[in-house]
């Protein structure tokens, strides 16, 4: 029976149960599967150089990267038993620039491999010992006239019992069965206009490409593949909302906003027209609030939950923290109360009885306009009676499912998330076009630019010293540690993002910083300061204890960890210090350093890390140089990548490569606007997909719909 991508891989020659096992850990069950399994790097063992050229780069650098040489044996291998349980087989080769020496230790079987005057093609790297050039254990492939050895060759992840050879041999096979099955999905129209390869053409040269032209052009096609394919669904789960009908929302705003005390900036009012206009359109809004913190986002988010309230609707006001929804009801319950509308606030740390009274009033019929609460709004028996809007407050802290689970309580609700940074997943959404952008591109009036910097240990004397002026001046500064307690633990957000063609090596990092034991030693260290700390583990009163002393100048110095990411606004703080800052993701980092300059005093963000990793060096460079919530989203979506667009079984992964390997990569922002429009202009043309060569397009649509379980967006 022929072999198809549908069968298992099993019926492959050569792979047995154990293969299978191994092979399953790799994620492969089928023989499509294999396809799948993208090369982690390549090997460009088709640039030939020279004995002469690659000495010379010896001599410059104490470990040149691998090369390739194209050599003739010339001298008969020798076997040698060093000690007991290890051999090494040594022989000479060269081109006309020079000699090389090759060994290879516990191989004994290469002696009868290589023969005086065989050419080959050796991949490894030289080094230089002793004045001679060596190779130790080189790839090596016999030259025979008439039969190409492959210029670039793909490096594939591996399991236990796997070897790269018969990786090759597999996707091989899998690329035979494959030829009459692959059917491409991206209409040939848009395959014309973009200039874009086939399908077959991209999977067969991501590969086993022909020329690194060839592996582009591959690549090229496979990231607006992903880019297209993601953005027509969310295109068409967009326009299947926008048919649904959902709260026509109307109202006069000016009643609250003749409250504020201040005036709104143009950004402000320009997103409050942007959110009236949607809620009053029949169509369900579906919109992302964006601003650095201080922005305003919170009063534009109070006009909109008072247009729901004054046109009979309820608004939910999710935060992920209790110390945010106490501190969103206190700014916003008096002018609700004020103007004769209710307001409850709902969170964990209720008794049983008050959370039993305050989700028996939302369902009755003088039930409280504006909920505020935490997680406990996503609970068991909180019901709303009308519930016409749901405010997601720094979004970037719930899962999507979470999001979800809020939104499922009322069908057809208009949908507004606030964040300070949007995480690569809602950047991502946002380019694809699922969430609409408001953006609060305006600071109020007085507000400065906080100045970042990264520094090392080596300037720890004068950074406590700045520490102590500030205190001084009458300004506070917060110190964040990575964690509580001194153990190993990783940074929740400290994900990289995985590269196709290059596998960084892992790299130790700096000892961790403990909040708990590093409040104690500045306390030895800064006598003279009033030094307080808060964490997670903490009960509720004492950190509202601790924020309140940090708050009211009590406390000089608050250590923490990102628990204080989200919090009170506290204007004379000045000063934001990260410890182990490459622990960090950029949102993380960005959030952290929005709890300064809130007043109209100069602040600063000291970045401390002893950290020689690339990854995390660039994130740290990113945030030294950009200020802007979207250009650090931007970075953070380039070196992380966007994470799940759709759930596999209800689950999602905020960041990493996922399901956008090769769009993750893409420096060309032109070939992802393309196809996002082309998507956009397919879906709009033919919503259900319905022309023949839409009809590939759609049938891949459903099935993603389908499997994301009503949890996109």
């Amino acid at each position: 029976m022929a072999v198809t991508l549908a069968s298992p891989v099993t019926e492959l020659r050569g792979i047995g149960s154990a293969k299978a096992a191994s092979l399953a850990k790799l994620g492969v069950k089928a023989v499509g599967d294999l396809l799948r399994l993208y090369p982690r790097a390549y090997q460009n063992r088709g640039d030939v150089h020279t004995v002469a050229e690659v000495g010379e780069a010896c001599r410059r650098s104490q470990s040149p990267p691998p090369v390739s040489l194209e050599l003739t044996v010339s001298s008969e291998p020798k076997l040698a038993v060093i000690r007991r349980g290890m051999s090494i087989t040594r022989f000479k080769a060269f081109d006309e620039t020079g000699v090389v020496e090759i060994s290879y230790f516990n191989q004994p079987f290469m002696k009868n491999v290589f023969h005086t005057g065989a050419v080959f093609r050796f991949w490894g790297r030289v080094e230089l010992r002793g004045g001679r050039l060596t190779m130790a254990n080189p790839v090596q492939e016999a030259v025979t006239e008439g039969t190409p050895l492959l210029p670039i060759v793909p490096v594939y992840p591996l399991a236990s019992g796997l070897r790269q050879k018969l990786m090759q041999s597999l996707i091989r096979e899998a690329l035979s069965a494959a030829n009459t099955e692959i059917c491409d999905h991206i209409p040939p129209s848009v395959l014309r206009r973009c200039g874009l390869c086939s399908l077959s053409y991209a999977i067969k040269n991501i590969h086993f490409p022909d020329s690194i032209q060839s592996l582009d052009s591959a690549r090229r096609r496979m990231a607006f593949d992903e880019v297209f394919t993601v953005s027509s669904a969310m295109c068409s789960a967009k326009l299947a909302k926008k048919s649904g009908g959902a709260p026509i929302i109307k109202a006069d705003v000016s009643p609250l906003m003749k409250l504020f005390r201040f005036e709104l900036t143009g950004a402000q009012k320009r997103c409050v027209s942007e959110i009236l206009g949607d809620m009053s359109s029949g169509a369900p809004m579906s919109r992302i609030l964006c601003g650095d913190v201080g922005s305003g986002k919170t009063a534009v988010a109070a006009l909109a939950a008072y247009a729901a309230a004054a046109s009979g609707y309820q608004c939910a006001l999710m935060a992920p923290t209790e110390i945010l929804a106490k501190q969103h009801y206190a700014q916003l319950s008096p002018m609700f109360f004020a103007l004769g509308l209710g307001c409850v606030l709902l969170c964990g740390s209720l008794t049983a009885a008050e959370k039993k009274k305050i989700q028996a009033s939302l369902s009755s019929p003088d039930a409280p306009m504006l909920v505020i609460g935490t997680h406990a709004l996503l609970s068991e028996g909180v019901e709303f009676r009308r519930l016409g809007l749901v405010i997601t407050d720094e979004q970037h802290r719930f899962g999507v499912n979470q999001r979800a689970a809020l939104r499922r309580k009322s069908q057809g609700a208009h949908n507004l998330v606030m964040s300070a940074t949007p995480i690569p997943r809602t950047l991502s959404l946002v380019i694809y076009g699922d969430l609409d952008v408001s953006r609060l591109d305006e600071m109020p009036p007085g507000r400065q630019k906080v100045s970042t910097f990264k520094v090392d240990e080596s300037y720890r004397r004068r950074l406590l010293g700045f520490v102590r002026k500030q205190a001084q001046e009458g300004h506070r500064t917060y110190v964040v540690c990575p964690s509580i307690e001194e153990k190993p633990k990783q940074a929740e957000d400290a994900e990289e993002l995985y590269d196709i063609s290059f596998l960084a090596p892992e790299e130790e990092e700096p000892p961790m910083k403990a909040a708990v034991s590093y409040a104690k030693e500045l306390s030895e260290k800064l006598p003279d300061l009033k030094i307080g700390f808060i964490h997670g583990k903490m009960k509720t009163a004492e950190k509202d204890a601790a924020m309140a002393s940090f708050a009211a100048g009590d406390t000089d110095v608050l250590v923490s960890t990102t628990v204080i990411e989200v919090g009170v606004g506290v204007p004379e703080a000045t000063l934001m210090v990260v410890e182990n800052a490459e622990r960090f993701g950029l949102s993380q980092l960005h959030q952290l350093r929005g709890r300064v300059g809130r007043g109209k005093a100069k602040s600063w963000c000291i970045l401390v890390s002893d950290t020689e990793n690339e990854s995390s060096l660039r994130r740290l460079d990113v945030m030294c140089r950009e200020n802007d919530g979207f250009k650090v989203a931007e970075e953070d979506l380039r070196l992380r990548g966007p994470g799940d667009f759709f759930s596999r079984g209800g689950e999602f992964r905020q960041h990493g490569s996922a399901d956008m390997r090769f769009a993750a990569e893409v420096t060309d922002t032109r070939l992802t606007e393309q196809a996002v429009e082309c998507a956009t202009e397919v879906c709009t043309a033919d919503p259900r997909f319905e022309k023949e060569e839409d009809l590939a397009l759609g049938a891949v649509v459903r099935k993603m719909l389908e499997e994301s379980e009503d949890t996109v967006s």
